[in-house]
Parts: structure tokens; C-alpha cells; sequence
């Protein structure tokens, strides 16, 4: 199979081909190793291959029905742990992070027939909305390699938008597969919180912010996925209730319901939002109004700037914890040289959050959690743009020398300053994606639906929030969109 023919393929249409014997695993690995050798210098989506390795679990491979047997897969190069293969999450700290298992994620992928070829770049621990790590360099976006195509999964987004692969493994723990699939045109669905397999060795990610899941281009190959990948793990923290029917059903055949949707294009931490963000959200709200779906405006009574402010007393902790693990296991103090910046003022102000603070700021999110579903007993969907802009350039959000500096210098500040200067650390980047971390914090679905370009001919989404448990409506009218005028999916070459 060449290549211009494997990427007319999404992963459910591969996987079709194979059953009906058209072809075999071997040529579609081959074809994908064959795109990646094309793009992968360019756009450096992929940091690890496995080539030799899975070519010969390709020829050792049973098929026995499995949904994706014999369909290439990357996995994202933090959680998603690949045995005897490294995880690194980015940081230099941990090059010879060798795993002993799978993670349950990974295994389940696995067991639905996917071949893995590799490893997508990442940002250090996931915790920017750009793909820039130290460790790896930048990734670049496929439809303007001077760009960036997001983070935390930006080398999934760029590699399944390149046409590496038809599905990459991502995950979300403030945006992290809403923002790349908007910034490069894809579908990109984060769960409800509990959905997908956690662990081993670990029951929650993020207090429930993160969540692992795909990139994809077709909204069928996600549908699928979520019916491979949901689960009730009895030892995990969170859980939420399978779906009694099939994902994949949802998006056959035309939708019958009609559902009440709010929207707002007001940012909610009161920042800028571009004119193209704008239009992408009332192109959206035409459409709908066309199709017969009640729409009006209206914002979700939240303060977000205290929101964000519960969000990063979360990742001030996570990432102190963290830090004094690999201390631990490296048996030496780490210094601001050891990090990325980001990671290291998180590390020193997280010294001083308090039980007590950190307890606080979780019943914030509990408190969002209760006006959003007050929100859902009258909308069906919440609709938002994804990003406020379109991809930011590379290197734009990186901190100049001058804010370097000072950002080493975090451990001389008072404790109140320390908070507001993660709040300010991080305002840049929350500029462009004001819009998506509040999914995370309250457990809801949310997507990323690639309806827009802009003038200048980068891709703009849209996103749709719905209440826990609801990926089938988020499915159902997503494959509405997807056969609309509004789909904008270009392979780039």
C-alpha cells in the first residue's frame, strides 16, 4: 500500500481492509514508517520508533476479529506506559525510565489489535499548551511548520494530522487533546472524567483533571475507541457508569434529537479572544440554528479567574510531589537546572501550599462541578471556542531571558507572590486557551470539532461541554458537523 492511499484511510477503515484481507499489518506499517520518514525531520512528532520491534509483533499477531487489528498507533510519551520501552514525560530527569508493564491504557490498545509503532512528543510532565520540551525540542504544526501544534499531546496532533497514523493515544488534563486538535484541524474528544483505564501504581491523574484518551480524524474512530476503552476499574479513584449501547452505533445514520445549547464567546478570565474565534462559534450557532436546535447566548455563572487560580494550587502540588519523588529515587537534591522553568516554579510554590489550601481549592472544583450540572438541567451543551487563537508561533510563549530569571528566582519571593506569579507565568499561554480547563476541573466531556480556518488558513475549532456521561451526545452531533459544510481536514504533505 503507498502512501497517498493509506492516509485516505481513517483507523476503522484500515481495520476494515485488513479483515477483508486487502492488506496486511506489515504494509500498513510499512506505509506509515514511510510517512514518518517524510515529515518526521520537519515536524518532530515522534521521538522514539520501535521499527525492528513491531514489525515483529506484526508477523507473531493473531487476528482474531479484534476492532483494530493490524492498525498502526503512537502513544503519547507521558502515562502511557509501553513495556521495556522508555516514558520520559518530556524531562531529561528521566531518559532511562524503562518500563516494567504496560500501562492499563496501553494494554487495552493492544489488546484491540494496534501495532505501536512509537512515542509522541510532549511537553515536561504535560503542563504547557505547547509541545517545546528540552529534552526533544519544538514539535511543529503540519499546516504552518512555524507554528506550534499545541500541547500537552502535540506530537499526537501533529502526527495524525501529517497522516503518520490515523489515531494517536493523547490525554487531557487542562486541554491537552481539545487545544492541538484545534490548532491542527483534528477531533478531539476528552472524556468524562473515570472513563478510560488508569494505572497501574496510580488511581487518579491530576485529582481527576488528566485523562487519557486518542487524537483522530474521523469522529467514527473516536466513537470506536470510547467503546474499546471505557471501563469500571474497581481500584481506580474515580468511576463513572459504561455506556449500556455502542459508541460506534451513534454515528451511523441521522440524528433524531433536538438539543437546547448555550454559548458565549466571552473569555472566561476576561482576556481578548480573536475575531476568528468569534466567527468559528457563530458559524457553529447558524448551523445549529438551521438544523433545528434551540441556541441562545448565555455564559456560565463562574468566576474564572478563581477557577484557574483552584487549577494551578493542583498542579503546584502535583508537580512538588513529583519533584521530591525523583528526588528520592535519584538520591540528590534537583535544582532549577533539572527543569523546565514552568516545572520549577510550580515545584518551589508548591512547598508552601497547605493541606488546608489544597483541600480548598479541590471543593472549588466541586463547586463548579454543582453550577454546571444546575447549567445542564436546561442545555444540553455548552458551546465555547476551543482556543482563542489560532497557533501561536514556536518559541512565542517561551519566557525571554529577563523573565527567566526572575521566574529562577521564585524561592526568594513571599508565599502570596509566589501564587500570583504562577498565575502570571502562565497568563500568556491561558490567553490563548482560557476556554478548556474547566471540563477538567468538574469531570464533564468535552470535544473539539475542526469547523473553521482562518484568513490566513489555519485551522480554529469549536468546543461543545456536555454533562457527565454524555459522550453520545457529544458523538451525535459531532457526526452531524462532520457531514457538513463546516469540516475543515486537510492531510498536509
Amino acid at each position: 500500500m503507498d502512501v497517498h492511499t493509506y492516509q485516505r484511510f481513517d483507523a476503522v477503515g484500515l481495520s476494515e481492509l485488513i479483515q477483508k484481507k486487502e492488506v496486511k499489518p506489515d504494509e500498513l506499517l510499512h506505509a506509515s514508517f514511510k510517512r514518518l520518514e517524510e515529515v518526521n525531520p520537519r515536524l518532530n512528532a515522534v521521538v522514539r520508533t520501535r521499527e525492528e520491534k513491531v514489525y515483529q509483533e506484526a508477523t507473531l499477531a493473531q487476528n482474531e476479529g479484534q476492532p483494530f487489528f493490524g492498525v498502526p498507533m503512537l502513544l503519547k510519551d507521558i502515562s502511557q506506559a509501553l513495556k521495556d520501552e522508555p516514558l520520559t514525560a518530556g524531562s531529561s530527569l528521566l531518559k532511562g525510565n524503562i518500563q516494567k508493564q504496560d500501562a492499563h491504557f496501553t494494554k487495552r490498545l493492544k489488546q484491540a489489535g494496534f501495532l505501536m509503532m512509537g512515542q509522541t512528543n510532549t511537553p515536561e510532565f504535560g503542563l504547557k499548551n505547547i509541545t517545546e520540551p528540552d529534552l526533544y525540542g519544538p514539535t511543529k504544526n503540519p499546516w504552518n511548520p512555524h507554528y506550534s501544534p499545541g500541547g500537552s499531546s502535540g506530537g499526537a496532533a501533529a502526527a495524525v494530522a501529517s497522516g503518520i497514523v490515523p489515531v494517536a493515544g493523547a490525554s487531557d488534563g487542562g486541554g491537552s487533546i481539545r487545544i492541538p486538535a484545534s490548532f491542527t484541524g483534528l477531533f478531539g474528544l476528552k472524556p468524562t472524567r473515570g472513563r478510560t483505564p488508569v494505572g497501574p501504581g496510580v488511581g487518579r491523574q491530576w485529582q481527576g483533571a488528566a485523562i487519557d484518551f486518542v487524537l483522530s480524524r474521523s469522529v467514527r474512530d473516536s466513537a470506536h475507541l470510547l467503546d474499546v476503552l471505557q471501563t469500571v476499574q474497581p481500584e481506580a479513584a474515580f468511576q463513572t457508569p459504561l455506556y449500556s449501547g455502542r459508541y460506534a452505533d451513534i454515528v451511523k445514520g441521522e440524528s433524531k434529537q433536538t438539543y437546547r445549547i448555550a454559548f458565549t464567546t466571552a473569555s472566561p478570565v476576561r482576556t481578548a479572544v480573536s475575531d476568528d474565534a468569534k466567527q468559528s462559534v457563530h458559524k457553529v450557532v447558524k448551523w445549529l440554528e438551521k438544523q433545528g436546535h434551540i441556541v441562545e447566548e448565555k455564559e456560565v455563572p463562574l468566576n474564572g479567574i478563581e477557577v484557574m487560580k483552584d487549577y494551578y494550587t493542583m498542579n503546584c502540588g502535583e508537580m512538588n510531589r513529583v519533584v521530591r519523588q525523583m528526588e528520592g529515587a535519584l538520591s540528590r537534591p534537583i535544582s532549577s537546572d533539572d527543569l523546565d522553568i514552568f516545572t520549577w516554579v510550580l515545584h518551589e510554590t508548591g512547598k508552601h501550599v497547605t493541606a488546608s489550601e489544597y483541600s480548598e481549592s479541590l471543593a472549588g472544583w466541586d463547586k463548579a462541578s454543582e453550577v454546571m450540572a444546575q447549567f445542564h438541567e436546561t442545555y444540553d451543551f455548552y458551546i465555547t471556542p476551543t482556543n482563542a487563537y489560532s497557533a501561536p508561533a514556536i518559541g512565542e510563549l517561551t519566557p525571554n531571558k529577563m523573565e527567566m530569571k526572575s521566574l529562577r528566582h521564585v524561592d526568594h519571593l513571599s508565599i502570596k507572590d509566589q501564587r500570583q506569579l504562577v498565575y502570571d507565568m502562565f497568563l500568556p499561554s491561558l490567553t490563548y486557551t482560557p476556554f478548556t480547563q474547566l471540563a477538567n476541573l468538574t469531570g464533564q466531556p468535552a470535544m473539539n470539532v475542526p469547523t473553521s480556518l482562518t484568513e490566513e488558513g489555519m485551522p480554529m475549532g469549536v468546543q461543545f461541554i456536555a454533562s457527565k456521561g454524555r459522550e453520545d451526545q457529544l458523538l451525535d452531533i459531532a457526526s452531524q458537523l462532520e457531514t457538513s459544510h463546516l469540516w475543515q481536514q486537510i492531510i498536509h504533505p
